[in-house]
């Protein structure tokens, strides 16, 4: 199951950087025949030491490099601040709650310290992302194309049209939004306001929805009195990349 994980999430990676790509075309080891050969490397030790001590930062940065790649491609727009009034992507009602921006710009920083001007933003969130996952299995849990270039265009306009990029390329053939994105869910959480409706105003008449488990809904209920309190998407295991989430569902 883990296997399907994976390759699930690279297959919605590659869908995006045929749809949504910048022009430059990634592969594998492109900072081996550079001034930066051992880019990877730096990364992933970086990243190993911040998953060491936070064990929910994969599922901080997978969403984040999630959350990019589905506006413009993976090209980091998600990481640019606004300029001048136009409100960036991070500013976008649904990246407000993104959270490891500081671990990435810390490592950004110890890599321009070792190699100025060679290893772009994109690739090190896609990197970052992949390690933080792979840190508490010690081992890589898949490759990483590299030799993306940054984007400069990021504007919260851009995440508000996605619901309209979505209807165009979701259908029944490729199954992308029902079921690609639900992958990364196994280390998430969700907020208590993106559901609490459904617990305790359904109709607008202070009911449930009776489509949900009652029992789950409880218990729900019970830890959600504050829209802004998070709870586990894959509860007793949101800090594994496994199968728990799908076998609960069924």
């Amino acid at each position: 199951m883990r296997t399907q994980l994976v390759l699930s999430f690279l297959v919605f990676l590659y869908f995006c950087g045929i749809v949504w790509g910048a022009g430059n075309v990634p592969r594998k080891n492109f900072y081996k025949s550079t001034r930066c050969p051992n880019a990877e490397q730096l990364v992933r030790d970086i990243t190993w030491r911040k998953a060491k001590s936070d064990p929910t930062l994969g599922a901080k940065l997978l969403r984040v490099h999630y959350h990019d790649c589905f506006v413009r491609g993976c090209d980091s727009s998600i990481l640019l601040d606004k300029v001048g009034t136009d409100q960036s992507e991070k500013e976008a009602r649904p990246n407000l709650s993104l959270g490891g921006f500081d671990v990435i710009d810390d490592i950004k920083r110890k890599v321009e310290a070792k190699c100025p001007e060679m290893v772009s933003c994109a690739d090190i969130l896609a990197l970052a992302a992949r390690d933080a996952v792979s840190f508490s299995f010690k081992t890589l849990m898949w490759d990483v194309a590299t030799g993306r270039k940054d984007g400069n265009v990021s504007l919260a306009s851009s995440v508000r049209k996605l619901t309209f990029t979505l209807l165009r390329f979701c259908n029944p053939s490729t199954n992308l939004c029902k079921e690609r994105p639900t992958r990364a869910h196994t280390i998430d959480v969700s907020h208590c306001g993106a559901f609490s409706r459904r617990l305790f105003n359904f109709t607008g008449k202070g009911d449930m929805d009776p489509s949900l488990n009652p029992t789950y809904a409880e218990s729900l209920k019970q830890l959600c009195p504050n829209p802004a309190t998070t709870v586990e998407m894959d509860p007793l295991s949101s800090t594994s990349f496994d199968s728990n989430y799908f076998n609960i569902l069924t």
